[in-house]
């Protein structure tokens, strides 16, 4: 008897310290639904290629984007006092309409969730632009508008460049004609203050300076 119940606790323990080895393994594998938390590190494989948490952040972005800017361009629409204005406002609504339903197919072939409100930067933006009128709602619109624009076309080059995801790589590519779009209408608004925007604005690396060639000797120079 005690040989069958010591056999039993060894086969239960076995099972167990086998069912912790194999639970990150499934967690791991490809499947329909939201990627787990525990992923947001890491690279989950995907049949189009490895997603990384990159490119997850990437289409979060590119989601909330639209659920601000839509609504801020149907408000310009709306309120704007100038012809270029409102022509901004009718760019940003039909871009972000079809990059939105973009990103939404792209999640769902990618299991991924999507954010349902903007971030609470993106909210005071347009808290900012409801409390503007006139002439001062034509430049909190046009220069909060492409502020948000050159933060996420930097974005969309990085990913760009470095994902390996094909869908992503797709989503990327729409995302980056879409956005250079209203970068150019709220431009032609004349209203963007471009000084006070690259203060604001990430600056490009500096290029280090060119290294002398190894043939070269200081009597050369």
């Amino acid at each position: 008897m005690r040989s069958r119940t010591g056999t039993g606790l060894l086969v239960a323990a076995l099972a167990a310290t086998l069912a912790a080895l194999l639970f990150p393994l499934w967690t791991y594998h490809p499947r329909t639904g939201t990627v787990t938390v525990g992923l947001a590190a890491g690279s989950v494989p995907t049949r189009y290629g490895p997603l990384s948490a990159a490119d997850r952040d990437f289409v979060t972005r590119v989601r909330q984007a639209g659920l601000w800017e839509m609504p801020a361009g149907q408000q310009a629409m709306a309120r704007g006092t100038t012809a270029a204005v409102r022509h901004a406002g009718e760019h940003l609504v039909e871009g972000h309409s079809a990059l939105d339903k973009h990103v939404r197919d792209v999640a769902g072939r990618l299991g991924l969730s999507l954010p349902s409100q903007p971030t609470a930067e993106q909210r005071d933006w347009l808290t900012r632009l409801d409390a503007a009128q006139g002439d001062a709602y034509d430049r909190e619109f046009a220069n909060t508008l492409r502020l948000a624009h050159g933060k996420v076309f930097a974005l969309v080059g990085q990913v760009r460049a470095a994902t390996r995801n094909s869908a992503v790589r797709e989503l990327a590519d729409d995302a980056n004609a879409t956005v250079l779009d209203h970068m150019k209408v709220l431009e032609d608004t004349g209203l963007v203050d471009f000084d006070a925007l690259a203060s604001r604005l990430p600056r490009p690396p500096v290029p280090a300076p060119d290294s002398p060639s190894p043939s070269s000797s200081p009597s050369e120079k």
